[in-house]
């Protein structure tokens, strides 16, 4: 499944790194949120990519902006590789990968020769505070970064 630019958001609930229920619609009319689905904790793209954000957060629109991370690790999983990192923002564990596949953003069994399931395809997405996909950005290969430059720019035209 593609979604595309400009159409509202998928709703979603997913646990956090806290076992905290965080709900998309919660942020509708408050916050932008940026999303960045990455394959797995403490693999190195997955580090880099989410310690590039993480050092750099104000960039990412400030109080007017959410940033989380999503992959299907466990909360339990995704608590410990935020503490070791020093995340300050928030990851999000799409177990079952439902969340992932509504974005399209999910592997097929196609994930390396072991023809891995249920792993999330590094990606990025900005939603505005009206819940509609501002950027869309979706990499087949787990090793490419994210045009997190562009993603800087599009949160801060939202404001």
């Amino acid at each position: 499944m593609s979604i595309q630019q400009g159409q509202k958001a998928p709703d979603f609930s997913l646990f956090d790194d806290d076992k905290q229920l965080f709900k998309l619609l919660d942020h509708e009319g408050k916050q932008n949120v940026v999303l960045l689905f990455f394959p797995g904790a403490f693999t190195s793209p997955c580090t880099t990519e989410l310690s590039t954000v993480n050092n750099d957060l104000e960039a990412y629109g400030g109080e007017g902006t959410r940033v989380v991370g999503v992959s299907t690790d466990s909360p339990f999983v995704l608590a410990e590789f935020k503490k070791v990192n020093g995340f300050q923002f928030t990851l999000l564990s799409d177990h079952n990968a439902a969340v992932s596949s509504a974005y399209g953003a999910k592997y097929n069994q196609d994930f390396t020769p072991m023809k891995l399931d249920r792993i999330a395809k590094r990606s990025a997405f900005v939603i505005d505070k009206s819940g509609y996909l501002q950027y869309v950005e979706v990499l087949e290969n787990a090793g490419e970064m994210p045009d997190l430059e562009r993603v800087k720019q599009v949160v801060a035209k939202l404001g």
